[in-house]
């Protein structure tokens, strides 16, 4: 069963919230195409979360730094995070569709429980300072500038998902 959006995963920021419904949405797609056994679907929704992650850490530090969060910590968890994802996908592809069913259970359950452990503990602590400010907040705007932000991320993501290979080592 795919993973919803529900309200107690807000972090009380669209940006931030749009960001994880997208990732929810990709790993459910990663979780289909697993249990499809669809190699270049899973190669297909790696490269889109690779790419979206790498958008969604520079939203959330750019919001952060905006609000005096302190989001130090979070950099070698993010890069340990992508080259996790490197691994797992490099895993599945090698056994090209061939996993044993105590296998798919793993990798789906392993991505939904990262998604969800990485907005409750990652992004939850925000929530505080999020709820004292406009839920459209986007640093660096002025106010009614807000639906600047999704042509930000849509180029962001386009940048990155048309990046080398490498941009994600």
């Amino acid at each position: 069963m795919g993973m919803s959006w529900k309200k107690e995963l807000s972090v009380g920021n669209a940006v931030i919230d749009s960001d994880h419904k997208n990732l929810m949405n990709i790993v459910n797609a990663i979780a289909q195409a697993i249990r499809s056994r669809d190699c270049p679907a899973i190669i297909q929704a790696f490269t889109s979360i690779e790419g979206w992650l790498c958008v969604h850490f520079e939203n959330e530090e750019r919001i952060a730094r905006a609000i005096s969060f302190d989001f130090s910590k979070q950099k070698p968890v993010r890069e340990h995070l992508l080259r996790e994802f490197q691994y797992l996908k490099s895993e599945l592809i090698s056994k090209k569709g061939i996993w044993c069913e105590n296998a798919i259970e793993h990798y789906d359950r392993s991505l939904k429980d990262w998604l969800v452990d990485h907005i409750i503990k990652v992004d939850m602590p925000m929530k505080p300072m999020l709820q004292a400010i406009d839920y459209k907040f986007w640093p660096g705007w002025n106010e009614g500038e807000s639906n600047q932000a999704a042509g930000h991320i849509a180029s962001l993501y386009l940048n990155l998902h048309n990046a080398p290979a490498q941009h994600f080592a």
